[in-house]
């Protein structure tokens, strides 16, 4: 293979960072702590959008923060973004019932208070009195309650609809349209209670997850989709609301005064520049019109390493490859299998990706929890890796003799295949070693290099025949990530299907029992690996540039920054 030429390439590419799968993360701002709130007045309906109270202005304030966290997203729909860019808003611009703080742990969030009952099946949430939307407008638990059914809408078609609600009751029958079934109830103005099926230790974080966010009824049925593109009608709850979206150039956020911990925000906004191009940020960087890049030019790693406003910082989860499976030339368990074996992850993760990802060995790599607490990965497959990253040429021998297993002898007779990918950074180089590595099997590899407003909706749909794919995980339970390849998830972009998969992930989701949860999760991987369902290629790390000025700012482990109580010194 000529690897020395994709090094070569590697010189010009440029990164487009973390912006495949994994959503708008279930991590939300710390907050500081809130005077106990009296009891909850008589319930009232909440006013329309008509009769709302008049919406703040946009901010007027000179202290704006100027960042960068990748191009135009998809979508800033609580109920329909799966992207990193996209959630990366949403924390910004929405509040859960529950955050996740800067320790990682749970914390109050729109509800100030909660309980679980004995049986694990009922949580009741008490949220803060006061809470208001952007527009002034009273929010209260039927909020909640609205937003949540809309998840479960099949016209909506959320693709987190069964990670964050598969566990409530009456789940089934509100995704085949009766949304009313939904074991989720206002029992006053304050009061959220949610009964599961059966008991959910991570119920938690899902309560903290940007796609459970609450929208305004009115607004969205008034508007449909068109709500959430245009500032005037995007009416959030969180810390930040939207003023201004130019494509192509900026999303403006101004500090919501009517926010309940309003007084703590220091910004007067957060200005995110629309660059998907990783040297414009880079230069955007450099010039001081950014405090703060996330897509850094690979050429420049080697002399940025050791300076003290460059990062890196570990993150949960795995760049890997969708094969479509409805197409004929991926049925065979065997041809997928070679393709993956014959990927060299070790050159991929510190040639083409400089060292800033790791080799990926597994699907599920580290930082995954097992019920025992202890690392995942170190449990699975017996503590054998599935993939020996230490002997390519042994794997790609493996991956030869598959092909002509599966009728493919050298490739023949085998159709030529296209490659998907958004045109930006090591993702193109990748594709690019992977024309030149799936020919030593013969296959016959193109690349279709789209834009990124275009690539998440073309594999969503399928219409793709291999795509580049990743996930960052929103809490560290390993169900976050296996229940992606469940065959009804919608975010099983290969649309694998496996019954014995989906067995093991039913047992993991309704067990009590911790050892036979864990069982089952580690079968479902070992079903996944031996069907080569997906191919896992690298684990992902984040690597940014930001400024000393800001302070108060964080990063999580689910590759998302925090700037919602920052600020901007000089």
């Amino acid at each position: 293979m000529k690897k020395r030429v994709i090094a070569l390439l590697m010189a010009a590419a440029m990164v487009a960072g973390l912006t495949a799968c994994g959503s708008g993360s279930e991590t939300s701002p710390a907050q500081e702590p809130a005077a106990e709130a009296p009891a909850a007045d008589d319930a009232t309906e909440a006013p329309a959008a008509e009769d709302a109270a008049e919406a703040p202005a946009a901010s007027t304030g000179d202290k704006i923060l100027k960042v960068q966290i990748g191009p135009d997203p998809e979508t800033v729909d609580p109920a329909l973004n799966s992207a990193v860019d996209g959630g990366n808003m949403l924390l910004h611009a929405f509040e859960c019932l529950l955050v996740v703080d800067q320790e990682g742990k749970l914390a109050p969030g729109q509800a100030e208070s909660w309980e679980v009952s004995e049986d694990g099946l009922t949580w009741t949430f008490h949220l803060r009195e006061g809470l208001k939307w952007s527009d002034g407008s009273d929010l209260t638990a039927n909020d909640f309650v609205y937003s949540w059914k809309r998840v479960c809408d099949p016209l909506v078609a959320a693709p987190y609809a069964e990670t964050v609600l598969s566990m409530v009751a009456g789940y089934e029958d509100a995704i085949g349209g009766n949304l009313d079934a939904l074991q989720v109830v206002a029992t006053d103005d304050r009061t959220l209670s949610v009964t599961l099926n059966a008991p959910c230790s991570y119920f938690g974080s899902l309560a903290a997850f940007a796609t459970l966010s609450p929208v305004q009824q009115a607004t969205v049925e008034a508007n449909g989709d068109a709500w959430a593109i245009a500032p005037e009608t995007y009416v959030s709850n969180g810390p930040f609301y939207m003023t201004e979206w130019e494509p192509g150039s900026h999303i403006l956020f101004s500090k919501n005064p009517n926010y309940w911990n309003a007084d703590a925000v220091k910004l007067d906004g957060i200005r995110f520049a629309l660059i998907e191009d990783s040297n414009a940020a880079y230069s955007a960087y450099q010039t001081g019109e950014v405090l703060m890049i996330k897509d850094v030019p690979t050429e420049e790693i080697p002399s940025l390493s050791g300076n003290a406003d460059f990062y890196v910082d570990p993150i949960i989860g795995t760049y890997y490859i969708s094969l479509n499976l409805n197409n004929d030339a991926f049925k065979d368990a065997k041809v997928r299998r070679a393709l993956s074996l014959a990927i060299d992850r070790d050159y991929v993760a510190n040639t083409l990706m400089q060292g800033t990802y790791s080799p990926a060995s597994n699907f599920m790599g580290p930082g995954w929890i097992d019920t025992d607490g202890s690392q995942f990965m170190d449990n699975a497959n017996g503590g054998t890796p599935y993939i020996d990253i230490t002997d390519f040429e042994a794997n790609l021998e493996e991956a030869k003799a598959l092909m002509e297993e599966a009728g493919y002898p050298n490739g023949e007779g085998f159709p030529a295949i296209e490659y998907t990918t958004n045109e930006a950074s090591y993702h193109v180089v990748l594709a690019e070693y992977l024309q030149q590595a799936w020919a030593e099997l013969g296959v016959n590899l193109d690349v279709n290099k789209v834009e990124w407003s275009s690539f998440t909706p073309m594999r969503r749909n399928g219409e793709y025949d291999a795509a580049r794919n990743g996930w960052v995980g929103d809490y560290s339970d390993p169900s976050n990530m296996l229940d992606l390849l469940y065959s009804s998830n919608g975010n099983n972009d290969g649309k694998f299907s496996n019954s014995e998969y989906d067995a093991a992930m039913d047992i993991s989701r309704t067990t009590l029992d911790a050892t036979e949860r864990s069982e089952a999760l580690h079968k479902a991987e070992d079903i996944l690996m031996s069907e080569t369902g997906c191919i896992p290629v690298a684990y992902y790390n984040d690597f940014w540039l930001q400024s000393d000025k800001i302070t108060g700012s964080w990063h999580s482990p689910y590759g998302y920054w925090f700037f919602m109580y920052a600020d901007i010194t000089e």
